[in-house]
């Protein structure tokens, strides 16, 4: 028997990960509702992106905790609060570490709801020694220093920007769990192999490439690539396009001359 729990989605501040979180029955969530989780820092303010929902226990993957509770106005003012003083430590951390020299670019900051630890996010092209820059915080505010560094698709998801087509970065609106991109992605989209058209402002390949992956393998299958040779009515051709939207396959012979186009279905029966 399958067990099951009463659970909203929360996406902890800044852009985390969307972490279900159960709640009891009759409490009521709306999406864009602030609450107050125990997350991977300690107590965090997290925002509701997915409303109520039955969700299988053995299929989330990660022991559910219970939200805490809805902020209520003084819990609000605290968290301003702790919004605006981040900020302050955000500006007074990117001059120690310009005084100190470091090879690092401060991305963002943030207080946990008790103010028991003081985050700085930073991204970096390899590993940093902040040893010396932690201690001169820890001195400054009186509380934890940790700092965490994140990737480059990571950095753009704080900054935010517009993507090739023009929209929004999926990373800083939807997007909360980067799977891995490669070249066969592209390739298998039949897409020009060219790093300006298939990479985003963070240049690494195009998170949107593995939106549609799984129909093109699955149209694909079976399928000569373009480029291939293969027999067809005791003759020698070469597949010079393939149209997964006509399911089509142009065939060309240079002894004959000839071109032909052959559907799907032909490979699929292996006629």
């Amino acid at each position: 028997m399958e067990l099951k729990a009463r659970a909203v989605g929360v996406e902890i501040i800044p852009k985390g990960k969307i972490i279900y979180y159960s709640v009891p029955n009759g409490d009521e969530y709306e999406r864009g509702d602030l609450v107050l989780v125990l997350g991977d820092f300690g107590l965090e303010v997290g925002k509701v992106l997915i409303p109520p929902r039955e969700v299988v226990i053995d299929e989330v993957g990660y022991e559910l905790k219970a939200v805490i509770r809805k902020l209520t106005d003084e819990d609000l003012e605290q968290y301003r609060k702790n919004v605006e003083d981040a900020w302050n430590a955000f500006q007074i951390c990117r001059q120690k570490i310009k005084e100190h020299g470091l090879p690092m670019k401060l991305l963002y900051a943030k207080y946990t709801f008790d103010r028991t630890r003081l985050i700085f996010f930073f991204s970096a092209e390899g590993r940093v020694d902040f040893r010396e820059l932690v201690r001169d915080l820890a001195k400054i505010f009186k509380t934890r220093i940790e700092l965490r560094q994140v990737g480059v698709r990571d950095e753009m998801k704080f900054f935010g920007g517009l993507g090739l087509c023009g929209l929004p970065t999926c990373c800083s609106t939807f997007l909360r769990d980067f799977s891995s991109v490669t070249l066969k992605h592209a390739k298998k989209q039949q897409m020009m192999i060219n790093p300006a058209k298939i990479s985003g402002p963070c240049r690494r390949l195009l998170c949107c490439l593995t939106y549609e992956y799984d129909f093109y393998e699955k149209e694909l299958e079976g399928i000569p690539d373009e480029g291939s040779t293969i027999t067809y009515e005791g003759k020698r051709y070469k597949v010079v396009n393939v149209n997964v939207f006509l399911r089509t396959v142009t065939l060309f012979s240079e002894q004959e001359g000839e071109m032909i186009k052959l559907p799907f279905d032909y490979f699929r029966k292996g006629e």
